[in-house]
């Protein structure tokens, strides 16, 4: 599989990528950061990391994917946005849909 680009970030696997939901129809949401842990079809689970008084907690959050778009941080440390309806699918599934040639 070829590595990780703004081009083909669709088609590949998004635990462990930082995230920020840059808009969303529920405007709470955006600005919230994390990074991915999980991932189903219509929702992604992020691992929120936030500090107050000198202890570090984290918490776990669903974010539908369809109603939000995200700004994604690559291995490069590139900055890609995405709107969630694009990758509204199966993580399996949207890895090995290929658009086939027919000869």
């Amino acid at each position: 599989m070829s590595p990780l680009t703004a081009k083909n970030i669709h088609r590949h696997e998004l635990i462990g990528l930082n995230i920020e939901i840059i808009k969303s129809t529920d405007k709470n949401l955006i600005g919230i950061q994390g990074c991915i842990v999980d991932e189903t079809k219509q929702m992604l689970v992020l691992d929120l990391v936030s500090s107050k008084s000198n202890t570090t907690a984290s918490r776990r959050v669903s974010i539908e994917k369809k109603n939000n778009s995200f700004r994604f941080e690559l291995p490069n440390k590139e900055l890609v946005d995405v709107d969630g309806s694009l990758l509204n699918s199966r993580s399996e599934n949207r890895i090995k849909n290929v658009i086939r040639k027919r000869w």
